[in-house]
Protein backbone atom coordinates (compact mmCIF):
# COMPACT_ATOMS: atom_id res chain seq x y z
CA UNK A 1 0.00 0.00 0.00
CA UNK A 2 1.22 3.43 -0.59
CA UNK A 3 0.89 5.96 2.19
CA UNK A 4 -2.57 7.75 1.15
CA UNK A 5 -4.12 3.64 1.21
CA UNK A 6 -2.28 3.17 4.39
CA UNK A 7 -3.94 5.84 6.00
CA UNK A 8 -7.16 5.25 4.81
CA UNK A 9 -6.76 2.12 6.17
CA UNK A 10 -5.99 3.21 9.83
CA UNK A 11 -8.69 5.59 9.26
CA UNK A 12 -11.21 3.14 8.59
CA UNK A 13 -10.09 0.38 10.96
CA UNK A 14 -10.29 3.15 13.93
CA UNK A 15 -13.39 4.39 12.80
CA UNK A 16 -15.62 0.68 12.61
CA UNK A 17 -13.18 -1.59 15.44
CA UNK A 18 -12.63 1.03 17.61
CA UNK A 19 -15.55 3.52 17.97
CA UNK A 20 -13.07 6.17 16.92
CA UNK A 21 -13.75 9.00 15.28
CA UNK A 22 -12.30 11.61 12.39
CA UNK A 23 -13.45 15.53 12.10
CA UNK A 24 -12.87 17.38 9.12
CA UNK A 25 -14.13 20.07 6.50
CA UNK A 26 -15.61 18.63 3.16
CA UNK A 27 -14.07 14.63 3.97
CA UNK A 28 -16.63 13.31 1.76
CA UNK A 29 -15.88 15.78 -0.79
CA UNK A 30 -14.41 15.73 -3.87
CA UNK A 31 -11.00 12.79 -3.63
CA UNK A 32 -11.74 12.50 0.30
CA UNK A 33 -8.82 14.16 1.29
CA UNK A 34 -6.41 12.48 -0.88
CA UNK A 35 -8.20 9.46 -0.38
CA UNK A 36 -6.92 9.34 3.01
CA UNK A 37 -10.29 9.02 4.54
CA UNK A 38 -12.37 5.93 3.80
CA UNK A 39 -15.57 6.38 1.66
CA UNK A 40 -18.04 5.91 5.25
CA UNK A 41 -20.52 8.41 3.66
CA UNK A 42 -23.18 8.87 6.66
CA UNK A 43 -21.07 7.20 9.09
CA UNK A 44 -22.12 8.72 12.67
CA UNK A 45 -18.00 8.38 13.35
CA UNK A 46 -17.58 10.50 10.23
CA UNK A 47 -17.67 14.09 11.29
CA UNK A 48 -18.37 16.65 9.27
CA UNK A 49 -17.09 19.97 10.18
CA UNK A 50 -18.32 23.63 10.01
CA UNK A 51 -16.03 26.34 7.73
CA UNK A 52 -15.63 27.54 11.01
CA UNK A 53 -11.68 27.30 11.65
CA UNK A 54 -11.35 28.78 15.48
CA UNK A 55 -13.82 26.28 17.63
CA UNK A 56 -13.77 23.00 15.95
CA UNK A 57 -10.37 21.82 17.27
CA UNK A 58 -12.27 22.34 20.75
CA UNK A 59 -14.70 19.60 19.62
CA UNK A 60 -11.99 16.95 19.00
CA UNK A 61 -10.25 18.20 22.48
CA UNK A 62 -14.10 17.24 23.69
CA UNK A 63 -13.96 13.72 21.80
CA UNK A 64 -10.12 12.99 23.30
CA UNK A 65 -11.30 13.99 27.07
CA UNK A 66 -14.24 11.40 26.38
CA UNK A 67 -11.74 8.68 25.23
CA UNK A 68 -12.59 8.83 21.91
CA UNK A 69 -8.98 8.95 20.86
CA UNK A 70 -10.60 11.69 17.28
CA UNK A 71 -8.84 12.12 14.26
CA UNK A 72 -8.55 15.54 13.63
CA UNK A 73 -8.08 16.57 9.93
CA UNK A 74 -6.94 20.07 8.63
CA UNK A 75 -6.88 19.84 4.98
CA UNK A 76 -4.22 22.69 4.61
CA UNK A 77 -2.09 22.83 7.23
CA UNK A 78 -2.06 27.01 6.90
CA UNK A 79 -4.95 26.60 8.61
CA UNK A 80 -3.87 25.64 11.94
CA UNK A 81 -3.03 29.28 12.46
CA UNK A 82 -6.55 29.39 13.27
CA UNK A 83 -7.30 25.73 14.61
CA UNK A 84 -4.30 25.19 17.24
CA UNK A 85 -5.53 27.06 20.07
CA UNK A 86 -7.29 24.13 21.38
CA UNK A 87 -5.16 21.79 20.52
CA UNK A 88 -1.78 23.63 22.20
CA UNK A 89 -3.39 25.77 24.88
CA UNK A 90 -6.08 23.22 26.28
CA UNK A 91 -5.20 19.58 24.96
CA UNK A 92 -0.86 20.18 25.25
CA UNK A 93 -1.45 22.05 28.88
CA UNK A 94 -4.04 20.14 30.11
CA UNK A 95 -2.14 16.65 29.53
CA UNK A 96 1.09 18.44 30.91
CA UNK A 97 -0.19 20.46 34.11
CA UNK A 98 -3.31 18.42 35.53
CA UNK A 99 -2.16 14.56 33.40
CA UNK A 100 -5.65 14.42 31.92
CA UNK A 101 -5.84 12.18 28.92
CA UNK A 102 -5.76 14.40 25.76
CA UNK A 103 -5.30 11.88 22.89
CA UNK A 104 -5.81 13.75 19.87
CA UNK A 105 -4.24 12.69 16.35
CA UNK A 106 -4.00 15.82 14.54
CA UNK A 107 -3.32 15.49 10.81
CA UNK A 108 -2.09 18.73 9.02
CA UNK A 109 -1.88 18.42 5.60
CA UNK A 110 0.60 20.50 3.50
CA UNK A 111 0.86 21.47 0.18
CA UNK A 112 2.26 24.37 -1.82
CA UNK A 113 2.42 26.00 -5.16
CA UNK A 114 -0.79 28.84 -6.00
CA UNK A 115 -2.70 28.35 -2.94
CA UNK A 116 -2.18 31.62 -1.40
CA UNK A 117 -0.55 33.30 1.94
CA UNK A 118 -2.41 30.77 4.70
CA UNK A 119 -3.10 28.05 3.29
CA UNK A 120 0.14 27.01 1.26
CA UNK A 121 3.36 24.93 2.73
CA UNK A 122 4.20 23.35 6.02
CA UNK A 123 3.90 24.63 9.46
CA UNK A 124 4.54 22.60 12.06
CA UNK A 125 7.28 25.30 13.39
CA UNK A 126 4.01 27.56 14.85
CA UNK A 127 3.14 24.12 16.73
CA UNK A 128 6.89 23.04 18.38
CA UNK A 129 6.70 26.55 20.48
CA UNK A 130 4.44 24.75 22.66
CA UNK A 131 5.52 22.61 25.48
CA UNK A 132 3.20 19.47 25.78
CA UNK A 133 2.45 18.40 22.27
CA UNK A 134 4.75 15.93 20.28
CA UNK A 135 5.12 16.98 16.62
CA UNK A 136 6.25 13.97 13.95
CA UNK A 137 6.33 14.29 9.92
CA UNK A 138 5.84 10.87 8.28
CA UNK A 139 6.63 10.33 4.62
CA UNK A 140 6.27 6.95 3.89
CA UNK A 141 3.32 4.06 5.06
CA UNK A 142 5.80 1.99 7.86
CA UNK A 143 6.41 5.68 9.58
CA UNK A 144 2.69 6.84 9.15
CA UNK A 145 1.95 3.34 10.98
CA UNK A 146 4.99 3.62 13.18
CA UNK A 147 3.72 7.35 14.50
CA UNK A 148 0.16 5.53 14.71
CA UNK A 149 1.45 2.96 16.79
CA UNK A 150 2.90 5.83 19.32
CA UNK A 151 -0.17 7.55 19.39
CA UNK A 152 -2.59 4.88 20.75
CA UNK A 153 0.03 3.58 23.18
CA UNK A 154 0.05 7.28 24.66
CA UNK A 155 -2.67 9.66 26.05
CA UNK A 156 -1.30 12.56 24.58
CA UNK A 157 -1.88 15.03 21.56
CA UNK A 158 0.34 13.98 18.48
CA UNK A 159 0.29 16.86 15.90
CA UNK A 160 1.24 14.60 12.47
CA UNK A 161 2.72 17.25 9.83
CA UNK A 162 1.40 15.42 6.67
CA UNK A 163 2.39 16.56 3.13
CA UNK A 164 0.61 15.76 -0.02
CA UNK A 165 3.94 14.57 -1.68
CA UNK A 166 4.00 11.45 0.45
CA UNK A 167 0.31 10.43 -0.75
CA UNK A 168 1.75 8.17 -3.75
CA UNK A 169 4.88 6.70 -1.73
CA UNK A 170 4.56 3.02 -1.35
CA UNK A 171 8.25 2.04 -0.31
CA UNK A 172 10.22 3.07 2.48
CA UNK A 173 13.02 5.98 2.25
CA UNK A 174 16.08 4.45 3.87
CA UNK A 175 18.65 6.95 5.49
CA UNK A 176 22.29 7.39 3.05
CA UNK A 177 25.33 7.35 4.75
CA UNK A 178 29.10 7.18 2.97
CA UNK A 179 32.08 6.84 5.25
CA UNK A 180 33.41 10.06 4.30
CA UNK A 181 31.05 12.65 3.04
CA UNK A 182 30.85 16.37 2.17
CA UNK A 183 28.24 16.98 3.74
CA UNK A 184 25.20 15.34 5.82
CA UNK A 185 21.91 16.55 4.99
CA UNK A 186 19.10 16.23 7.61
CA UNK A 187 15.66 16.41 5.57
CA UNK A 188 12.24 17.06 6.68
CA UNK A 189 9.02 16.43 5.42
CA UNK A 190 8.60 16.85 1.48
CA UNK A 191 12.41 17.89 1.27
CA UNK A 192 13.21 14.15 1.19
CA UNK A 193 12.24 13.81 -2.07
CA UNK A 194 14.40 17.03 -3.55
CA UNK A 195 17.17 16.06 -0.98
CA UNK A 196 17.55 12.71 -2.69
CA UNK A 197 17.53 14.11 -6.31
CA UNK A 198 19.98 16.62 -5.09
CA UNK A 199 22.74 14.36 -3.89
CA UNK A 200 22.28 12.33 -7.10
CA UNK A 201 23.01 15.59 -8.83
CA UNK A 202 26.10 15.82 -6.38
CA UNK A 203 27.22 12.68 -6.75
CA UNK A 204 27.73 12.67 -10.45
CA UNK A 205 29.96 15.63 -9.66
CA UNK A 206 32.18 13.29 -6.62
CA UNK A 207 30.22 15.09 -4.23
CA UNK A 208 29.25 12.90 -1.67
CA UNK A 209 26.42 13.82 0.38
CA UNK A 210 24.94 11.61 3.82
CA UNK A 211 20.93 11.94 3.77
CA UNK A 212 19.02 11.56 7.47
CA UNK A 213 15.21 11.38 7.05
CA UNK A 214 13.75 13.43 10.05
CA UNK A 215 10.70 11.95 11.42
CA UNK A 216 10.00 13.32 15.12
CA UNK A 217 10.88 17.17 14.99
CA UNK A 218 9.56 17.09 18.71
CA UNK A 219 11.13 16.37 20.70
CA UNK A 220 13.90 16.42 18.94
CA UNK A 221 16.57 13.74 19.98
CA UNK A 222 19.94 13.32 17.55
CA UNK A 223 20.75 9.58 17.65
CA UNK A 224 24.18 8.42 17.74
CA UNK A 225 23.75 7.72 14.01
CA UNK A 226 22.92 11.21 13.20
CA UNK A 227 26.14 12.14 15.33
CA UNK A 228 28.28 9.57 13.70
CA UNK A 229 27.32 10.98 10.23
CA UNK A 230 27.20 14.56 10.85
CA UNK A 231 31.11 14.37 12.92
CA UNK A 232 32.47 12.59 9.54
CA UNK A 233 30.74 14.80 7.48
CA UNK A 234 34.18 17.47 6.09
CA UNK A 235 31.48 20.40 5.83
CA UNK A 236 29.47 19.55 8.43
CA UNK A 237 25.52 19.61 7.91
CA UNK A 238 22.62 21.42 6.62
CA UNK A 239 18.40 20.76 7.75
CA UNK A 240 16.41 21.22 4.64
CA UNK A 241 12.72 21.59 6.13
CA UNK A 242 9.23 22.49 4.67
CA UNK A 243 8.51 25.68 6.72
CA UNK A 244 10.54 28.89 7.19
CA UNK A 245 13.92 28.92 7.84
CA UNK A 246 13.57 31.21 11.02
CA UNK A 247 11.64 28.20 12.79
CA UNK A 248 12.09 25.01 14.73
CA UNK A 249 14.49 23.65 12.07
CA UNK A 250 17.31 26.50 13.46
CA UNK A 251 16.72 24.66 16.80
CA UNK A 252 17.25 21.16 15.29
CA UNK A 253 20.42 22.42 13.39
CA UNK A 254 21.57 24.37 17.06
CA UNK A 255 20.71 21.22 18.69
CA UNK A 256 23.36 19.25 16.31
CA UNK A 257 26.15 21.81 16.34
CA UNK A 258 26.42 21.79 19.91
CA UNK A 259 26.32 17.98 19.60
CA UNK A 260 29.42 17.45 17.45
CA UNK A 261 31.06 21.51 17.27
CA UNK A 262 29.85 20.93 13.34
CA UNK A 263 28.23 23.91 11.66
CA UNK A 264 25.29 22.98 10.61
CA UNK A 265 22.85 25.46 8.30
CA UNK A 266 19.51 25.32 7.11
CA UNK A 267 17.82 25.89 4.46
CA UNK A 268 13.69 26.31 3.79
CA UNK A 269 11.21 28.81 2.85
CA UNK A 270 12.05 32.03 2.23
CA UNK A 271 11.19 34.96 5.05
CA UNK A 272 8.42 35.87 2.99
CA UNK A 273 4.60 35.95 2.04
CA UNK A 274 3.37 33.96 -0.81
CA UNK A 275 0.41 34.73 -2.90
CA UNK A 276 -1.64 33.56 -5.53
CA UNK A 277 0.33 33.67 -8.57
CA UNK A 278 3.49 31.41 -9.52
CA UNK A 279 6.04 33.77 -9.58
CA UNK A 280 4.88 34.10 -6.05
CA UNK A 281 4.97 31.43 -4.79
CA UNK A 282 7.18 30.06 -1.73
CA UNK A 283 8.23 26.52 -2.13
CA UNK A 284 10.89 24.19 -0.35
CA UNK A 285 14.12 24.25 -1.66
CA UNK A 286 14.56 22.75 -5.19
CA UNK A 287 17.15 20.12 -6.28
CA UNK A 288 18.96 22.48 -7.61
CA UNK A 289 18.64 25.31 -5.01
CA UNK A 290 19.91 22.37 -2.88
CA UNK A 291 22.58 21.49 -5.38
CA UNK A 292 23.95 25.47 -5.35
CA UNK A 293 23.78 26.17 -1.40
CA UNK A 294 25.39 22.72 -0.66
CA UNK A 295 28.52 23.88 -3.71
CA UNK A 296 28.59 27.57 -2.03
CA UNK A 297 29.34 26.39 1.09
CA UNK A 298 32.22 23.19 0.01
CA UNK A 299 33.65 26.38 -2.02
CA UNK A 300 34.21 28.81 0.97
Amino acid sequence: MNCAETIREITRKHLTENNGVALGQCLSAVGWVGGTVPELKGHPNLVELSMDDTCSSGLAVGYALAGRRPIFICRYQGFMHFNQAFFTNYAAKAKEMWRYKVPVFIRAIAMEGGIGPVAGSSHHGMITRMPGISVCAPMTPGEYRQVWDWFMEHDSPLYVSEHRRSFPIDHEMPDRIHNRPAITLFAISATRINAIEAANKLEEEGIKCNIINLLWLKTFSPTPMMLLALNNSKHGGLVLDTDFENGYSKCIAYELTHATDKKVRVLGLEERTAGFAPHLDNLPPSPEKIVNFVKNIINK
